[in-house]
């Protein structure tokens, strides 16, 4: 006698759910090409270090407690997440006004000036930052250029400090802010700005009650990204930075490739990734949720 026929229900209780399905080959790569790295990174600052013998075997919180007592790296912690904080600030403060001024020129200069914008991902970062080093040197253009123009106090200590670091990051980074706010733009509903004009709202008054809500979804995910960007970024502040002007990501490539230490440097990886996590958290509870829940309700 044959077995009765699988019913519907009892079919649907083993079957995987599509998006599930369609997701599994992006989770398998994701999980290949960063979950078991950043994995083996945690495992590896759990063990030991001697300068005769490398790596040693075993498990402990040594590198984490030495960090704990070390008050280089809590200096270091403290400048890298003041100049993110520092570069998001002047991004927001520069991208938003330059996406609307570019959203509003006329379509055949549009496209050329988000090309001038986006100039600076184009080029390699090594290279950029070799070109704020010849501006800002001692011997440097604008030092030069100061020094013609009779400036007092010239020629200024630019280079090595943190003017010089938050100066090359805000050059890369506002392109993202530009292109986050550009896509917020692009959904912006022209009759809402003509209904404005029209109530008698001045251009100032439209652009904070009418367009700055609707793309503050844009900046808020601009500034984000910015941040933790800013936060782990490497290349920039170790050139314009130096060896005196630490970064948590500069100590990470020293201990990794100078005094060799692997699980101390791991340790340090580590705790930049939580403390970049946590702050991204924290960010969107406490500042982006409720900042669109106001917008939404309003």
């Amino acid at each position: 006698m044959a077995p009765p026929a699988a019913t519907p229900a009892r079919r649907a209780r083993f079957r995987l759910p599509a998006p599930f399905l369609l997701s599994l080959p992006a989770l398998l790569a994701l999980g290949g090409a960063l979950l078991l790295p950043l994995l083996g990174v945690a495992m590896l600052s759990f063990q030991g270090f001697d300068f005769d013998t490398g790596i040693t075997p075993g498990w402990s919180l040594a590198n984490y407690a030495e960090l704990a007592r070390d008050s280089l790296f809590h200096e270091a912690l403290a400048r890298t997440f003041r100049i993110a904080l520092i570069v998001t600030a002047l991004c927001v403060l520069l991208g938003v006004p330059e996406a609307w001024i570019i959203h509003r020129m006329a379509p055949r200069w549009r496209g050329l000036m988000l090309l001038v914008v986006v100039g600076p991902l184009l080029v390699s970062v090594v290279v950029r930052t070799f070109g704020w080093m010849v501006l800002l040197g001692t011997n440097g253009l604008l030092n030069q250029a100061m020094l013609a123009l009779g400036i007092p106090g010239a020629p200024f200590r630019m280079m090595f400090t943190e003017f010089a670091l938050i100066l090359g990051l805000v050059h890369v980074m506002v392109p993202l802010v530009v292109l986050s706010v550009w896509a917020s733009l692009g959904r912006l509903d022209p009759a809402l700005l003509r209904a404005a004009e029209s109530l008698g709202a001045s251009k100032a008054a439209t652009f904070r009650r009418v367009v700055l809500p609707n793309i503050m979804p844009g900046v808020l995910g601009g500034a984000l990204m910015v941040f933790c960007l800013s936060a782990s970024a490497f290349a920039t502040p170790a050139m314009l930075g130096g060896k005196r002007l630490k970064v948590v990501a500069s100590m990470t490539y020293t201990e990794f490739l100078n005094t060799l230490n692997w699980p101390l440097g791991a340790a340090i990886a580590v705790l930049l990734l939580l403390a970049i996590l946590a702050a991204t958290l924290l960010w969107t509870r406490l500042v982006e949720r409720p900042a669109l829940r106001r917008l939404g309700a309003a």
